[in-house]
């Protein structure tokens, strides 16, 4: 249902309202009988100066709403003003009464909004008030332009919900880092906003996660989101406008009919400064190292007392985080002294060689103990080689066995391994497999079934005692896992043919709340791709644009005008989402080039 504005720019209006929801309220002339539970809102019967007031004092402004009941501060913060001052605006309750202040004075000539929904319920049954967006100017005029849009997660799409978003009549890349906007709004459950009662003129558009509440972008601490080009507002304010109005946010027809103009992806930006944030001895010869800034630039690295044949390291795909190994077989010390010779930022913000010594600590570690305490106090894993071995039959076909060790490995085996099929009839066969290593991860491995498997069939795979050995020196145990096609009858599958890839682009299969990928594939050019195995129930499909082909996600900059890599979702009748029944194998076509298309 709508629920439009309780009172209008016509400050008559205001006489009105109580006429307006009399019949929907409870009959006041008998006493209560003790019947249903009210459910209805509060709404406003009077506000001091009225709505469009013009020439409102700078300093020492009050404004008074009264309300047709008690009412009480749900949210403090939601009650914003626009433009935002240094400090956030004050609100009591006086009887039936909200007052609000301000700590500073408000600007001259300015047209003012001041948004209250999502602010006040009712002191009884926390009925939340719909909300309500109250103007009024410093000088003698108020401006009359709207403008709207949505601001969603750049991977997910998703809208985001309490976001700032933020006009500026400074063009300046630092505007947003250094002064509060002219006009500022929060974002709604649906991630729409509407920035209205504005000027007439050229503005800059972001939209900022502002977990500070200070209207200012923290790029250490916000996610950020801009539109690449000025933005001038055209459409008039009027009282009638449905993207103006304020709905329930369980209206969805309601809420996704508003029109909306601009889209603002939200993203974190890599940190503008590269240093070592963080340190940690994980065991006796197991550390690692975290930067501030992705790609990290490191000139040398050594540790005291071991010669570099003897260090093993490993960057992850980001290069914000080292793995550091101890390959030696002499004890190993408490304190580790690492010397990482690395690009750091100085004071002026450019990249400097610094030579710094980070101290590795063995925390916690206890007092060895001695004879049979000494037994007792050893675990099996302190004394074995230790992986995981992991296997889906949902997933096998497509990424095989997943075996991963905890630390290094410095003697292997990988021939000594038995993949063994067995058929419906229990006849073990001998089956061949090949072993991938992870580029990315040297501890990481797949072993991958060369024949193509059967439903029906089992299939195990035997990593026999003594296969592998650590750079603890420790060996592996003997270990099988068992998997099987999935026979659920019931199960349906997505085909899905793919055309017109411009480049290296990531596939992604996602549930319906679009946190889970189910499986992922990295495509450049025409294929089929099939994700099979799929209970009934609601998915969608992803394409990331990957143009640096890293295979990841790569967010935007602000001051180097970068959007983050494009996301785009097949659509299928306007929808996103595909509701799979049971026992259906659905195929589908896509162009790649269009989906990606703006």
């Amino acid at each position: 249902m709508k629920l439009k504005r309780l009172i209008p720019l016509f400050a008559a209006a205001a006489v009105f309202a109580p006429m307006i929801f009399a019949p929907s309220c409870a009959n006041t002339t008998q006493a209560p009988t003790g019947g249903p539970k009210d459910s209805i809102p509060p709404y406003i019967t009077n506000i001091v100066p009225l709505p469009g007031t013009l020439n409102v004092p700078t300093a020492k402004t009050k404004i008074v709403f009264t309300f047709n009941e008690y009412v009480t501060i749900k949210e403090q913060k939601n009650i914003y003003l626009s433009p935002p001052l240094s400090k956030a605006v004050k609100a009591r309750i006086t009887g039936k009464n909200l007052v609000v202040t301000f700590e500073e004075d408000l600007r001259p000539n300015t047209t003012y909004t001041l948004d209250l929904t999502g602010a006040i319920a009712d002191n009884n049954e926390g009925n939340m008030y719909p909300g309500y967006t109250y103007v009024f100017s410093t000088g003698d005029r108020i401006d009359s332009l709207y403008i709207t849009g949505i601001v969603q997660e750049c991977s997910t799409l998703k809208p985001v919900s309490g976001a700032t978003v933020m006009l500026y009549k400074n063009h300046a890349d630092s505007a947003v880092f250094l002064e509060r906007p002219v006009a500022a709004v929060k974002t709604d459950e649906w991630g729409y906003f509407a920035l209205s009662y504005l000027q007439d003129t050229l503005y800059r558009l972001y939209a900022v996660r502002d977990d500070a509440g200070d209207n200012l972008y923290d790029p250490q601490a916000d996610l950020i989101a801009f539109y690449d080009s000025l933005v001038q507002p055209v459409l008039k304010v009027n009282d009638t406008v449905p993207e103006l109005l304020k709905y329930e946010m369980k209206d969805t027809a309601a809420c996704l009919a508003r029109k909306t103009r601009y889209t603002l992806n939200l993203f974190r930006e890599r940190p503008s400064k590269q240093y070592i944030v963080n340190k940690v001895r994980v065991s006796d010869r197991s550390s690692y190292i975290t930067f501030m800034a992705p790609d990290a630039w490191i000139d040398s690295l050594w540790i005291k007392g071991y010669p570099d044949s003897r260090i093993i390291t490993q960057f992850n795909i980001q290069q914000d985080s080292l793995e550091i190994w101890v390959n030696d077989p002499r004890p190993v010390p408490d304190t580790l002294h690492l010397f990482v010779n690395y690009r750091k930022t100085d004071t002026t913000g450019a990249l400097k060689p610094k030579l710094e010594h980070v101290k590795l600590y063995q925390e916690g570690k206890k007092k060895k103990a001695v004879g049979y305490n000494a037994r007792k106090e050893i675990k099996h894993e302190d004394t074995i080689c230790v992986y995981k071995l992991n296997v889906k039959g949902e997933t096998v076909e497509q990424n095989g066995f997943d075996l991963e060790f905890r630390d290094p490995i410095i003697y292997e085996k990988f021939d000594s391994l038995q993949f063994i099929m067995v058929n419906p009839k229990q006849k073990l066969i001998d089956g061949k497999y090949d072993v991938e290593k992870d580029s990315m991860n040297l501890r990481h491995f797949i072993i991958r079934p060369r024949e193509k498997l059967i439903a029906g069939w089992e299939y195990r795979l035997k990593l026999p005692h003594r296969a592998f050995q650590d750079i603890n020196g420790f060996w592996s145990d003997s270990t099988e896992v068992k998997v099987k096609l999935p026979d659920d009858d019931k199960a349906s599958s997505i085909e899905l043919v793919v055309s017109d890839v411009p480049g290296k682009v990531l596939v992604d299969l996602l549930n319906e709340t679009r946190k889970d990928v189910l499986r992922s594939y990295i495509i450049d050019g025409p294929c089929t791709l099939l994700f099979p195995y799929l209970k009934k129930g609601k998915y969608c499909i992803r394409f990331t644009e990957d143009l640096n082909r890293n295979s990841i996600v790569d967010t935007g900059s602000l001051l180097e005008h970068r959007q983050p890599e494009k996301v785009r979702f097949l659509k299928i009748q306007d929808d996103i989402f595909i509701d799979l029944p049971e026992m259906t194998e659905l195929s589908q076509t896509a162009s790649v080039k269009q989906i990606l298309k703006d």
